[in-house]
């Protein structure tokens, strides 16, 4: 990003892939840059952003395409379902126009067999008496609803990847519950990826198959869900899963911390990101960058010493 300071590099080597019918959740502190590699996807930076490398979509080569094209593939090949409904619905238009915006842009649906179709997907993302909520607007539905039509609204064209941006972060653990189920179900039902942005490890456990770890804007740690829960390579990834409240681990009901802060991102320093962070670094940490190599657990990790695969 250009800004009056000068240069900030969000994002740097997020380098990563999802397969079809695949959850791959995207973690880290707020401020790794998370959100900012979702967006960067389908060009929705602003334009003060510069985006270098490259984005993949089944063949597809999406950096650097018109935005006529890209307006194409946003909602129909990518969706987004972003974290608080009420603020990404327009609160003027009825649930029913909304889906049916979609439909009409990127499906030609008009008339009857628009109104058929969103009733169809009210129905799939669990929404009872969908007939009725067409009429309605956010207001009048509770969070998880509101929720739920996003969801609708995200797989209403059958995208390759659906992009979830903390969907449950605003909402009771109940109806976090509910929106997993949704996105679980559609995963199996319509076989689309899914890339699930969150700090949730509660979430990620329960949801996703890989997990990608991220720090000050650079990939840090992949692995399966079980391979990283088990034997976490990476410091950060070990800080994470500490700062998780666990009575078995936490006897005196005190919580881990990771001490320090988040390096400034327009410094150019050859050390490892996390170096100022870690317990483990030494001269190399501080005189040279890491590169993302099989760790001892057997997933790649970006770290000089990576921790051992003894379990936790």
């Amino acid at each position: 990003f250009r800004t009056e300071d000068g240069p900030v590099l969000a994002v740097d080597a997020a380098d990563f892939e999802v397969a079809e019918a695949e959850v791959v959740a995207l973690v880290g502190e707020s401020g790794c840059g998370k959100s900012v590699t979702a967006l960067a996807l389908t060009g929705l930076l602003p334009g003060n952003a510069t985006i270098d490398g490259t984005v993949d979509l089944a063949g597809d080569q999406l950096t650097g395409m018109p935005e006529s094209r890209l307006r194409e593939i946003r909602g129909r090949d990518i969706a987004y379902i972003f974290q608080e409904p009420m603020t990404s619905l327009n609160p003027v238009l009825t649930v029913g126009r909304q889906i049916g915006e979609v439909l009409k842009q990127h499906q030609h649906m008009r008339g009857r067999a628009m109104k058929l179709r969103a009733i169809e997907l009210l129905e799939l993302v669990g929404i009872p008496i969908p007939a009725r909520r067409l009429g309605e607007y956010p207001h009048q539905l509770s969070g998880g609803m509101r929720q739920r039509v996003m969801i609708a609204m995200a797989v209403a064209c059958r995208p390759k990847l659906i992009v979830a941006d903390e969907p449950t972060t605003a909402l009771d653990v109940t109806i976090q519950a509910g929106i997993l189920d949704v996105l679980r179900h559609l995963r199996d039902e319509i076989g689309t990826a899914i890339l699930l942005i969150t700090h949730d490890l509660g979430v990620v456990a329960d949801v996703a198959d890989r997990v990608v770890v991220m720090y000050a804007g650079r990939v840090v740690e992949q692995s399966n869900v079980v391979g990283l829960f088990a034997n976490p390579s990476h410091p950060y990834t070990r800080g994470l899963l500490d700062a998780v409240p666990n009575p078995a681990r936490h006897a005196d009901g005190g919580l881990r911390e990771i001490p320090g802060r988040v390096p400034v991102l327009r410094s150019t320093s050859n050390a490892c990101t996390f170096a100022d962070r870690c317990q483990y670094v030494d001269g190399l940490c501080r005189t040279q960058r890491p590169s993302l190599t099989p760790g001892p657990a057997g997933h790649p990790v970006r770290c000089w010493h990576p921790l051992d695969a003894r379990p936790r």
